[in-house]
């Protein structure tokens, strides 16, 4: 994508009644207005907050929102050329379940307050072959996830990357985190998958998914408790 084409799209971001670009003043000061608000200044309602890290378009936090109106969901990533074309979407369609966060990942804590959180996606993360501190499952991250999710809350991942699974599975059992659910290989256990539910779910694909997929990698799962 051109240049001017980003810088348009940022533009129209800064319109957007469903993005949110957290300055560093607010950030570093803990000053975000939405910081443990979110279901009342935002949403307005009290229903289930679902964070998906690492959103990239967006099509996961749209989609899972179309599914369970019931549920909010909040798309995070720094790309807001990519988050654009989900905040759009969901505008287009009236969404007021979802909203999009602009900014770095390592900034999540000042952004939500504590027990505000019910679920975490990490939907394709960068593996960080070189930085395993810097991947989205490492202690540092999951210790940042403990100060807003609530007591019982979930983080699932969702991987093609052999080397950010087996880091991620090993992280579950040194910590002692309760695997809810574990598909090593997720679309050979769809092919048997009775809960309609579960299946609604998986259905959902990001760009990164359809594409590794189509290259016939294998596609993993994990979700666990850290609370």
């Amino acid at each position: 994508m051109g240049s001017k084409n980003k810088l348009k799209r940022f533009k129209e971001n800064e319109t957007f009644t469903n993005v949110f670009q957290p300055t560093r003043e607010e950030v570093v000061g803990n000053l975000f207005p939405l910081r443990g608000k979110w279901n009342a200044d935002f949403f307005k309602n009290d229903n289930p907050i679902v964070l998906e890290l690492g959103c990239g378009k967006g099509e996961y936090s749209v989609g899972l929102a179309k599914m369970y109106p019931n549920t909010n969901f909040i798309g995070l990533d720094i790309k807001g050329n990519r988050m654009f074309i989900g905040a759009r979407e969901a505008l287009k369609l009236n969404m007021t379940n979802v909203g999009f966060l602009r900014t770095r990942i390592d900034f999540i804590e000042a952004l939500f307050g504590p027990n505000e959180v019910d679920e975490i996606w990490l939907t394709f993360s960068d593996p960080q072959p070189q930085k395993p501190k810097k991947r989205l499952s490492s202690a540092i991250f999951i210790e940042r996830y403990r100060k807003f999710l609530k007591p019982g809350g979930l983080v699932h991942m969702k991987t093609d990357n052999d080397l950010l699974f087996e880091f991620t599975m090993e992280q579950i059992e040194e910590h002692g985190y309760p695997i809810v659910d574990y598909r090593p290989d997720l679309y050979a256990t769809l092919e048997t998958e009775t809960n309609p539910a579960q299946r609604e779910i998986f259905s959902i694909k990001t760009h990164y998914e359809q594409l590794f997929h189509a290259k016939g990698h294998v596609i993993k799962y994990v979700s666990f408790k850290i609370n």
